[in-house]
């Protein structure tokens, strides 16, 4: 079974944290079933970017995004070479190393 490896976030993980994760399942579904608090402001509907996410390394195991998905991550902070939707990564056979963005654009966000 693949493993995520989280980088520490100041905030939703602050020591970082190594979860199992099934492939086939998403980054961020894998991340919120093990307690890891990642925004998803649009229910993982590939409809904005609170879930972003940098895939430091395993990035190739990951299907390539789709247009949409790129549409959205265009609007995201911080945005680099890296960058994925935690939504629309689908854990592949690889282990990946997973970093969470300082901030997040979220209009709407209750934990202000």
């Amino acid at each position: 079974m693949p493993q995520i490896i989280i980088l520490p976030h100041y905030e939703l993980c602050p020591e970082g944290v190594v979860i199992e994760a099934k492939t086939g399942d998403t980054v961020c579904n894998a991340m919120l079933a093990n307690d890891v608090e990642i925004e998803h402001a649009c229910e993982m509907s590939n409809a904005c970017t609170t879930c972003h996410i940098y895939v430091r390394e395993g990035f190739d195991s990951i299907a390539e995004s789709d247009e949409i998905e790129d549409d959205m991550l265009d609007k995201a902070w911080g945005l680099d070479p890296d960058s994925r939707l935690s939504c629309q990564s689908v854990v592949g056979e690889s282990d990946l190393v997973v970093e969470i963005p300082k901030y997040t654009i979220n209009q709407v966000s209750e934990n202000h």
